[in-house]
């Protein structure tokens, strides 16, 4: 089940959201154009649609988007990010209850998101909104915890000073996406993904996260002198990566 707060807990992180969240390789979008015959044609309904970083790759491919998003930050920064692009339509609504007419979108997607969600009852919706045999894909940022020594030092980071990192981490609900798919086959797809960021950058994508304690919070400080440390022992001319891989599931609604 989605934590409690799942829609309220981004609101004080937007501006380094913005700033700092990875975007998505180009192969996500072009898998679903090769797999699911996706053509700029097809209307979209990005849910938690957020700051609209899936939802720009999506619009600049020519397709019509709504997105879905019940946090107001979030949708309002997402509205500003997409200002010039006319094909986006922004909804005040959630994975399930969308608001959105009956067999009204050819795709249905949710980047980052998809592990916030009541599975069973945003399935039902997906399986409303969507015409007949359309598409559902879900989209992660994984990021890889153990392929470096700054990546192992920030993991360590994120298990000691996060507030409740080991609970929501979407790591944990990937295993369980045949939920929002179920009867119905889908099929999964793995791409690399990278940042390379400045001290500010790992900072600014550090406190995008909703699991680390914020300005407030006592921890917060000890994290900031813990992350400082861990940057200059590791970084490379003044930078350091956070590798991820991209997962991207896909299938077919009936």
């Amino acid at each position: 089940m989605p934590a409690p707060n799942a829609t309220s807990r981004f609101s004080d992180r937007v501006q380094n959201y913005v700033l700092y969240r990875p975007g998505y390789p180009r192969e996500a979008l072009d898998v679903l154009k090769a797999e699911c015959g996706l053509t700029s044609a097809h209307v979209i309904a990005d849910i938690a649609s957020g700051t609209g970083i899936w939802t720009k790759m999506l619009l600049e491919n020519g397709n019509r988007v709504v997105g879905v998003e019940p946090n107001a930050e979030m949708r309002e920064a997402g509205e500003r990010f997409l200002a010039n692009l006319p094909a986006f339509t922004s909804v005040a609504g959630k994975a399930e209850e969308t608001g959105l007419e009956n067999h009204s979108v050819d795709f249905v997607s949710a980047a980052q998101a998809a592990h916030w969600f009541d599975r069973r009852r945003a399935r039902q919706e997906f399986a409303r909104i969507l015409k007949p045999h359309g598409w559902l894909a879900l989209l992660w940022n994984e990021r890889v915890t153990d392929s470096t020594p700054f990546l192992r030092d920030y993991e360590q980071l994120l298990l000691t000073f996060g507030t409740d990192y080991e609970e929501v981490r979407h790591e944990n609900t990937t295993d369980s996406v045949n939920e929002f798919f179920d009867p119905v086959p889908f099929q999964a797809r793995i791409f690399a993904n990278r940042q390379e960021l400045d001290y500010s950058g790992i900072e600014g994508r550090l406190l995008s996260s909703s699991y680390v304690p914020g300005p407030d919070d006592p921890k917060h400080e000890p994290m900031l002198r813990e992350l400082r440390k861990l940057f200059a022992a590791h970084a490379d001319k003044g930078r350091a990566t956070l590798e991820y891989r991209t997962r991207v599931y896909f299938g077919r609604l009936t």
